[in-house]
């Protein structure tokens, strides 16, 4: 059986470091005015400590969304109610919905790099998608099945998190109305399972 090798401490704090200065960066400047470069520098790494940690600016801005959504995964997984398994399955998806309006709605800055990098850099192609977006529709189409069996709810996850990365809406979270859109949601999903 192989070892599982155990990242080594100053690599776990450049991690930590390069992953920091990119969200900074993000609040302050446009994503495409962000090189791997400057986050180097921010991070006081080398270049080549960046690039070999995350491989581009994609990988980079994957490997942020991924560590701020893990939050909200490991509640879903292993939290309390109503986000976590002991809470009833309609509790569970609004407060879902809600935890993934509150994601990117404190991460629009990253999702809109993540939209520019993968529009300037070739990025490899996977039948599933992101793994942030897999868990969020997989656990969403989980929980619509099981509330109303009848709906497609495979295509009605899709529906819900295509509008998140909508520019009307991130326009509307960067004017702070994150609580308007997951009111909006909350009465969507509900008129779907009530009718």
């Amino acid at each position: 059986m192989a070892e599982v090798r155990r990242e080594r401490a100053d690599a776990a704090r450049n991690r930590r470091a390069i992953l920091r200065v990119t969200e900074e960066l993000l609040a302050v400047y446009r994503p495409e005015e962000i090189s791997m470069e400057r986050v180097a520098a921010a991070a006081g790494v080398g270049k080549g400590t960046v690039f070999h940690r995350f491989g581009s600016r994609v990988g980079l801005m994957d490997a942020l969304i991924q560590d701020r959504a893990l939050a909200l995964h490991d509640a879903v997984v292993s939290g309390p109610p109503p986000l976590g398994p002991d809470a009833d399955p309609r509790s569970r998806l609004f407060a879902f919905l809600d935890g993934i309006v509150d994601v990117v709605a404190r991460n629009k800055g990253l999702l809109a790099a993540l939209g520019h990098a993968a529009t300037t850099t070739p990025r490899p192609k996977a039948d599933d998608g992101h793994p942030v977006y897999r868990f969020w529709h997989g656990h969403l189409s989980t929980l619509l099945a099981e509330l109303r069996p009848s709906l497609d709810a495979e295509l009605v996850a899709h529906v819900l998190l295509s509008t998140l990365g909508s520019e009307p809406i991130l326009q509307l979270l960067e004017k702070g109305e994150g609580e308007r859109l997951a009111v909006t949601l909350r009465l969507m999903v509900t008129t779907l399972l009530d009718t």
